[in-house]
């Protein structure tokens, strides 16, 4: 009887480990993939000049621990997908050339995660008004000015 050799499974155990442990460095690179989803919030502080490089902090609902934290891109932009729905606050930190301003917004996510509306600060949504009651209380503090000037406005005055 002729006995048959015996190969140790040694070759074929090592390649097969090394093929099983391949795959595991490959779970230690970053891969990417890019989707149209999510949100863009722009910031500026005129039309025309962007909330640059600004810090920022997002809030997901309920959050204590902010969900995001970063900077704006150089046209103002932050950008987020949210994970669930409820009220999302953003609270930006914008530095100019005349100084320090910071702003809060509420942004409203639907149970479907759509986009149901945000707020606006208050003097962005009364702009105009603001703007109108300070053009009357300035052509007023001139016209008071100017009449004070000129000894008054003809009341008690002796002609």
């Amino acid at each position: 009887m002729t006995r048959l050799k015996r190969r140790r499974p040694v070759v074929p155990a090592i390649t097969l480990l090394v093929l099983l442990g391949a795959g595991g460095a490959f779970a230690h690179s970053v891969q990417y993939a890019v989707q149209q989803k999510g949100y863009a919030v722009r910031t500026f502080y005129t039309e025309k000049d962007p909330a640059a490089y600004s810090r920022y902090e997002l809030y997901g609902p309920g959050d204590k621990e902010p969900h995001q934290i970063g900077q704006t891109d150089r046209n103002g932009y932050v950008g987020f997908v949210p994970d669930r729905p409820g009220i999302w606050t953003l609270r930006i930190w914008g530095e100019s050339g005349h100084g320090f301003h910071g702003v809060s917004t509420e942004i409203r996510v639907g149970d479907d995660l759509n986009l149901e509306g945000f707020s606006k600060p208050l003097l962005a949504t009364h702009t105009k008004f603001i703007t109108g009651i300070g053009i009357i209380l300035g052509i007023f503090g001139v016209y008071a000015l100017w009449a004070s000037r000129r000894g008054g406005t003809g009341e008690g005055r002796k002609s």
